[in-house]
């Protein structure tokens, strides 16, 4: 086994506090990763606490990792030895399915996707632990290459932030005269405008926060509406051909369905804890679609990732001290942050 140092909890009211543990030896088909940065997602914060009922303990959080490779197993043919690479929200998968040979893996038939925290190996017994650590053992199949062109502490977020919001704006094929509308300015919603704004779309972030307008600007939108002020909402009645739906809170799904044109499409990539709530006949009206997406495969995780090194595309971070991560966790749930806490490992 391979001595690890990591940052856990033991419980859902603990701290996150230095903890030793052990990662696997290196397998034939394995890459050894030392971890550079790891950034922090805000589901990090609900799998941390135990919001979302199926959290394991002890826990070190982290599936936005970027490192580079210093060793490799026998029969690894993808990577070597130097380079920098990243792995994602997952580590392993059945691999025989439908879904895993099609690239989706996340979506395992068999219900064996492993994530890269917060579960099992396949073996049923290992516990996976993230990137709130010094290094990392991880097959070559869910690693993905990460370019040397961009700066890596932009990189990392990424492999959770990026690829859910790359994923249905590629699905749906948004781009050259789509009107598309971001809630929320957030750590997905950043991502959300800049993929959206590269693809050609012409862009309005929705927010609460009249503040926010500065930084949608900056990031390359088109408009912006203030949804507490009525007059502005009911300015776009009838405009969008999508929404991207990023706030984890709850929030009126009617009065964003409305703003949808015929056969408008809203895409939910931030989920409230509490079911939602909506009107059925604002989707029969207008032959509306909502509809939800999670992360990419790693197919597809590769493929955002080369865009952004062609593009120049990375995400707007922090990066803070690992002994700060209590603190960053408070200001995540505070939404006071641009736009997502990234770990300097070293730090650790």
């Amino acid at each position: 086994m391979i001595a690890t140092k990591g940052y856990a909890v033991h419980n859902s009211k603990d701290k996150l506090a230095h903890w030793d543990f052990e990662r696997r030896e290196l397998g034939p088909k394995d890459v050894f990763i030392e971890i550079i940065f790891s950034g922090v997602c805000h589901s990090d914060i609900h799998q941390v606490r135990g919001e979302w009922g199926n959290s394991k303990y002890p826990m070190v959080p982290g599936h936005e990792i970027v490192g580079r490779i210093t060793k490799v197993g026998t029969e690894v043919s993808k990577f070597q030895v130097g380079e920098l690479a990243g792995i994602g929200c997952m580590v392993d998968s059945c691999r025989e399915c439908n879904n895993c040979k099609g690239g989706h893996e996340q979506f395992c038939e068999k219900g064996q996707t492993v994530y890269t925290y917060n579960s099992v190996e396949r073996d049923g017994i290992t516990p996976t632990y993230g990137g709130y650590s010094n290094q990392i053992v991880c097959d070559e199949a869910f690693v993905v290459h990460v370019s040397e062109k961009l700066p890596l502490e932009g990189v990392a977020p990424l492999l959770c932030a990026g690829i859910t919001t790359y994923s249905p704006l590629k699905r749906w094929k948004i781009g050259p005269g789509h009107k598309v509308a971001v809630l929320g300015l957030g750590g997905l919603g950043h991502m959300a405008v800049k993929f959206a704004v590269a693809f050609g779309a012409e862009v309005t972030v929705l927010s609460t926060s009249p503040s926010k307008e500065a930084d949608a600007r900056q990031l390359g939108t088109h408009k912006f509406c203030n949804t507490r002020e009525i007059s502005q909402v009911k300015e776009l009645g009838n405009y969008f051909d999508f929404i991207v739906d990023t706030v984890s809170a709850p929030h009126d799904y009617d009065m964003y369905l409305k703003l949808l044109h015929t056969n408008g499409v809203m895409i939910c990539v931030g989920i409230p804890p509490e079911p939602i709530q909506l009107t059925g006949f604002l989707l029969l009206g207008e032959n509306r679609t909502i509809t939800g997406s999670s992360i990419g495969g790693i197919e597809e995780t590769q493929e955002m990732l080369d865009y952004c090194a062609e593009h120049n595309i990375v995400s707007d971070v922090e990066v803070i001290n690992i002994n700060y991560i209590n603190e960053a966790y408070e200001r995540v749930m505070k939404s006071d942050v641009k736009y997502r806490f990234v770990i300097d490992v070293a730090t650790l």
